[in-house]
């Protein structure tokens, strides 16, 4: 197992003036992109964007970084221009970032596209609700939402998509998601406690099988 360097030899930024000087400022349109309400094109980028990320912390700085997936047009719910409704499925039932809402009602998402670079970013105040009318407009396969997280927005901007071109992230010649890392029936036989057997797992994760699952 390897170990970290010695801290003597790290160099640390402890300051924001600090930070400020190895970055430098950001120019005026970077630095006053953010918006409050929403516009048409992020009305339209919403009802685009088939996944997000929801970022969390609890009240004692617990953070929490939750993906979030559906169909374009039934992940989002615009409710009007400065606020959102965003649908729970069915999940593993460990609700981490829903439990640091409830402390700590602040909230950062990412919406994408596949394909595209850019990312569209919303920060705001969040809190959960486990009906309301605009369900209707989240149902899936016959399947309503089992909570909606609904967000007063305070900032909204566009990101861009320098992470996405270093990463290579939608280039297919580039992927290869078996090549290193295990399966994920082997990730959860080997690293995670199951009462399952080995074969029992790759049988509930065939995609056919896991599938049957995402809405019921």
């Amino acid at each position: 197992m390897e170990t970290a360097a010695p801290l003597t030899t790290w160099t640390e930024i402890g300051t924001v003036e600090e930070l400020v000087a190895l970055l430098g400022e950001p120019n005026a349109r970077a630095r006053d992109k953010g918006r409050t309400a929403l516009l048409e094109v992020d009305r339209a980028w919403l009802a685009a964007s088939p996944f997000c990320v929801l970022a969390t912390s609890s009240a004692d700085g617990r953070c929490d970084a939750s993906p979030k997936g559906d169909p374009a047009g039934s992940l989002v719910h615009v409710i009007d221009d400065r606020t959102i409704a965003l649908a729970e499925r069915p999940g593993n039932k460990r609700a981490d970032g829903y439990r640091n809402v409830l402390e700590n009602p602040h909230v950062g998402l990412d919406f994408l596209i596949p394909g595209r670079g850019d990312t569209l970013r919303v920060n705001g105040r969040a809190r959960l609700v486990s009906d309301a009318p605009f369900f209707g407009e989240l149902v899936v396969k016959g399947h309503r939402p089992v909570l909606a997280l609904v967000v007063e927005i305070e900032e909204i901007f566009f990101h861009c998509a320098k992470a996405f071109l270093r990463s290579g992230l939608w280039k297919p010649e580039t992927w290869d998601p078996e090549g290193i890392v295990p399966r994920r029936a082997v990730i959860a036989s080997e690293v995670e406690r199951s009462d399952l057997t080995a074969e029992q797992l790759e049988e509930y994760y065939r995609p056919e099988n896991y599938e049957r699952g995402l809405y019921a």
